[in-house]
């Protein structure tokens, strides 16, 4: 299979629009109404009908078999159906079963649903089915998978991005999905916390141009008015602070300050409400001891008066029954109820049974809960059916509307992101890249693995099923083997948590002139993905340890969804490369990479540590820098945030600013020089950071504020320029408010520096 890894995104353009017009016969019968049209078909709802446009359910609710073990093949029982749709008016389903299914199964499941809701209830108005794409349409067989979130982020190109989430859309509506759980926005500050590879890493400004980018694939940059059928309702989550437990275990509590929550958590979110979003997921943690879900505060007062957010808020998880049963706020479910719906959710994912409708219908009856509240988000539901083309018809696709479903443009593009994210940690003695004759060994846990290159979210929700692997696709021994055929040798050496043949692995080490260790993390998400240490697993150290006493070269790959601690090896291995979950296509690149055929151009999206109570972010205080000896050396990370090397030398000189002085009003052009000084081709990130030298709430020793990345030439130099306002050089004051003081501020590109100073007058 020969890809073009460098595709242009202006031909991934001709091309999905190639598609677009080959089912623009399916796209151009869906209208869209107005705003009367709404109001109209709100006057015509009974209570229970208006509650059942707030109820989700699990599809495994109206599948033939039990919750969570249902008969295979996946199928709708049409009894269980008919209670759900037309006794209880539901207007929502989500999930999977359990696993994937081909587009013909979607299909089928989709379209007995919706026949059901166009033909036998009242008001016939479709379903709306969501669904979690995380990193492609993960949940349809033969879909592209993409890097996962974080390794995307490492690219520092946001356009690939928008490219993956416009295939994924292209790909989830094709199986007659219009709503898409994703992106995730959280700022992860805790590396602990098992979702931290499903975000955009550690920076506020990172998740923000990200996921901006994101939410434009999902739904393209016209959403305001209506999406057509290449195009899915994106859902921002988790509103607020989700990514900052104090634990790191999953769904527990959060102490943030609003000084914190408004310059770390919040900017991502306002960004996605501003690009558009149409939908958001509410944070299943709790903030200061208030459950998100139950705080009128942040879901109505910040989300609606202050951001003015006007879409659809689904809460997670049996999120409002948790409020009972695990926050402890409410004595009942009644009660839990009643807070969730008056704090401002819109749509209850229950998702299991039919408490919330018949709970939120007592609450209604009783006076507690008036129809004008549940009319409120009723209208948002209906105005996204709407937006969706499903307000009046399913309107559901052909095998044949989606040419491009699973194609090698879409695969072209998934090969690309994952070249792009590949990060080079450590590269002594230019151990890479490898020269044709030489012999590698490849071994370690990931080294033929499908399930660690994708992660979570693969096919099943925790992605450690293999039978669901697509075959084929490449390992990175298969990828390494196809690159050199018969100089590659692969045994496995030891699992993530126990040896296995390593005595075969030293014996095969004799004749080789290169170790390649790929190690990593089972795949893991939320609860199950709950850690103690960061550690790497001691057999996995102990294994890279022994193969270090060969005196051979090693090759470091961490295959992982979180930073773990490499401290005890890292420095000893001739190079390390962060492979992050690269996805289907991760293992080809890294060949690319380890070969050269591909330059790496990927930086870290995060801080890694070095120690395991060791994290302090790339933005921390000057009192985080002072250590045991009163000097400043206590921020030691592995690798800092925006480290990465590349088989390029990139020279950065001739730093400037257009004025020493900014004013209100006014902007600064700051300008840079690069040149490549090698005869390879170079992608590089240039990223802008700034730092305010007093201010009167402590400012951070740098914080980025812009980022680019450019193609070099070989032997080439290019002027990079940024420009810098006033509202980037704010911060959050005592007020929790922007705010911006006079004084001088540092600019810092590469390792060069200047300064300049904000004058009111």
């Amino acid at each position: 299979m020969k890809f073009n890894v460098f595709l242009k995104p202006a031909f991934y353009f001709l091309t999905l629009l190639s598609g677009a017009l080959m089912c623009s016969a399916f796209v151009s019968n869906r209208t869209h109404g107005s705003e009367e049209e709404l109001d109209a078909l709100l006057a015509k709802m009974t209570i229970e009908e208006k509650i059942g446009q707030m109820t989700q359910l699990n599809l495994d609710v109206v599948c033939v078999g039990e919750i969570y073990n249902l008969q295979e093949p996946h199928r709708l029982d049409m009894t269980k159906l008919r209670n759900a749709l037309v006794k209880w008016q539901v207007g929502s389903i989500l999930n999977c079963g359990g696993h994937a299914y081909p587009r013909k199964q979607w299909l089928e499941i989709i379209g007995g649903i919706q026949e059901v809701a166009t033909t036998e209830t009242r008001l016939k108005i479709p379903v709306l089915y969501g669904i979690d794409a995380i990193h492609g349409a993960n949940y349809v067989s033969n879909a592209t998978l993409f890097p996962q979130q974080l390794a995307q982020a490492a690219s520092f190109n946001p356009e690939l991005t928008r490219q993956a989430t416009a295939i994924t859309a292209y790909e989830t509506r094709a199986a007659g999905i219009p709503w898409n759980f994703s992106p995730v926005l959280d700022v992860a500050r805790n590396p602990l916390w098992s979702r931290f590879f499903e975000t955009y890493g550690e920076d506020a400004l990172m998740c923000s141009r990200f996921g901006e980018a994101a939410i434009w694939g999902y739904q393209g940059k016209s959403s305001a008015a209506a999406l057509d059928a290449l195009h899915v309702a994106a859902c921002m989550k988790h509103f607020l602070g989700y990514g900052g437990m104090r634990s790191g275990k999953d769904r527990t509590p959060a102490y943030i300050s609003d000084i914190q929550l408004r310059e770390i958590y919040l900017p991502s979110f306002m960004k996605a409400i501003q690009t558009g979003a149409l939908t958001l997921m509410i944070n299943s943690g709790e903030i200061n001891g208030e459950p998100v879900h139950a705080s009128k505060k942040i879901l109505t007062g910040l989300l609606r008066d202050e951001l003015k957010f006007e879409g659809v808020a689904v809460t997670d998880w049996e999120d409002i029954m948790k409020l009972q049963l695990n926050h402890r706020v409410a004595a009942t479910l009644k009660e839990a109820t009643l807070q969730a719906v008056d704090a401002g959710i819109d749509m209850c994912m229950v998702p299991n049974d039919f408490e919330f409708p018949r709970l939120l219908l007592e609450l209604v009856k009783e006076g507690k809960v008036s129809e004008a509240r549940l009319d409120l988000s009723v209208k948002r539901i209906l105005k996204l059916k709407q937006k969706l083309g499903i307000l009046k018809k399913a309107n559901l696709p052909a095998l044949s509307d989606y040419p491009l479903f699973g194609s090698q443009q879409h695969m072209d593009v998934a090969r690309m992101a994952a070249s792009e994210s590949i990060t080079l940690l450590e590269n002594r003695q230019q151990t890479l890249p490898f020269k044709s004759q030489q012999r590698i060994l490849v071994t370690g846990p990931a080294a033929h693995s499908m399930s660690l290159l994708n992660g979570a979210w693969t096919r099943t929700w925790q992605g450690v099923d293999t039978t669901f692997d697509d075959q084929s696709k490449n390992t990175i021994y298969e990828a390494l083997s196809n690159a050199s055929p018969g100089k590659i040798t692969y045994a496995q050496g030891c699992s993530v948590d126990s040896m296995t043949n390593l005595n075969r692995v030293l014996e095969l080490s004799r004749s080789c002139d290169v170790i390649v260790a790929c190690v990593g993390e089972n795949p893991s998400t939320e609860k199950p993905g709950d850690i103690n240490d960061l550690e790497l697993s001691p057999t996995q150290q102990q294994f890279v340890k022994e193969l270090l006493k060969t005196g051979k070269p090693v090759v470091l790959v961490l295959v992982e969804n979180r930073p773990r601690i490499v401290r005890e090896i890292a420095t000893a291995c001739s190079a390390v490369v962060m492979a992050y979950q690269p996805g289907d296509f991760g293992g080809d690149a890294l060949a690319d990479i380890l070969y050269g055929k591909v330059n790496p151009s990927g930086r870290l999206p995060f801080t890694y540590p070095q120690f395991n109570h060791g994290l302090i972010w790339y933005d921390h205080k000057y009192t985080e820098t002072f250590d045991s000896k009163y000097g400043n050396n206590a921020f030691q990370p592995q690798w800092p945030f925006g480290h990465g090397l590349s088989y390029s030398e990139v020279r950065y000189a001739d730093l400037k600013i257009s004025s020493n002085t900014l004013h209100p009003g006014e902007k600064l052009t700051i300008s840079i020089q690069l040149t490549n000084a090698s005869d390879r081709e170079v992608k590089e990130p240039v990223l802008l950071f700034a730092r305010d030298h007093f201010a009167s709430i402590t400012p951070s020793v740098r914080q980025l504020k812009d980022f680019t990345k450019i193609t070099l030439a070989p032997n080439s130099s290019q002027t990079v320029s940024f420009t810098l306002d006033e509202s980037q050089l704010s911060f959050i004051g005592k007020e929790a408010k922007p705010v911006l003081e006079e004084g001088d501020f540092d600019v810092m590109i590469g390792s060069l520096k200047s300064t300049f100073k904000y004058l009111l007058k």
